[in-house]
């Protein structure tokens, strides 16, 4: 088994470098993204039930754009979140950050039960007030 494995690892030498290189920059991008995005993240963002989306007053091809574009963005901090379970990373808020960024049914709910998980509002307080920003409001 370990001998099939070594003759795998050698015969993909280049897939696993590019592995690697992939790995070592989504560590890098989420020791940099995450911060500011937490930051930004309004205070009463999980107590509030509904928001204004001013967005909705530009022209439809705008808005339905950038709707498209934030979602695919989502898409690829949730899949990256994923991998960075078993990468160098920081997996539950890259998860939790590409979830905020998405448009889907229940998205609140499935939002408040991660961010209700102690760690993760610890992990996400931490990093406010890294930023001198006020800890978020818990329903």
């Amino acid at each position: 088994m370990l001998e099939s494995l070594s003759n795998w690892a050698a015969s993909n030498g280049e897939l696993l470098g590019w592995l690697t290189g992939i790995s070592v920059l989504m560590f890098v991008a989420t020791l940099l993204i995450i911060p500011v995005v937490v930051a930004r993240i309004p205070v009463d963002y999980f107590t509030v039930e509904g928001r204004h989306i001013s967005a909705r007053e530009q022209h439809p091809l705008l808005y339905w754009g950038g709707l498209v574009l934030k979602n695919l963005l989502g898409l690829v901090f949730v899949l990256a979140g994923i991998a960075m379970l078993v990468l160098p990373g920081q997996g539950i808020l890259s998860i939790l950050i590409g979830i905020s960024l998405c448009n889907f049914p229940g998205k609140k709910r499935l939002e408040r039960s991660l961010v209700s998980l102690p760690k993760v509002m610890d992990g996400i307080n931490w990093l406010r007030e890294k930023s001198a920003k006020p800890p978020l409001q818990l329903p």
